[in-house]
């Protein structure tokens, strides 16, 4: 199998809760060792390991091992690619408050948007929504 090769089908997924390394290794024609060596890699992969080190995969983590060799197997991904890709290595904010000021306005805005429906339910209805049924001032 060479890198260019895209015609590769893999065989189906087993409905079994855990999966060793060999099993997935022919789920993914993926070798052991690599598969090792993408859990360096990818942060999202991560084998539950057990008795003497031995790793066991689960369902999730066979979808995206394959996907995984999609990207770069198929798609010509490196492994940065892949892996800002599948949503990861991404930088970090400099300013660490920024996500939650970001989460602040979000939620300022649903607030406002809420005030905006007790107001048009108050009209509507003549009265309910405007007796203080729904308290947004907090």
């Amino acid at each position: 199998m060479t890198i260019s090769d895209k015609s590769v089908v893999l065989p189906p997924i087993p409905a079994k809760r855990y999966f060793t390394i060999g099993e997935v290794s022919d789920l993914c024609a993926v070798k052991p060792h690599v598969l090792r060596y993408w859990e360096q890699e990818f942060t999202q992969l991560k084998p539950v390991k057990r008795r003497g080190n031995r790793r066991y995969y689960q369902h999730h983590e066979v979808l995206l091992i394959r996907k995984i060799r999609e990207l770069l197997y198929e798609q010509g991904f490196t492994i940065s690619g892949a892996r800002n890709r599948l949503g990861e290595g991404r930088e970090a904010p400099q300013d660490p408050d920024a996500a939650v000021r970001l989460t602040a306005q979000e939620l300022q805005g649903l607030r406002t948007e809420l005030l905006s429906i007790r107001d048009l339910l108050a009209s509507v209805s003549g009265s309910g929504a405007s007796t203080g049924q729904l308290d947004l001032h907090a």
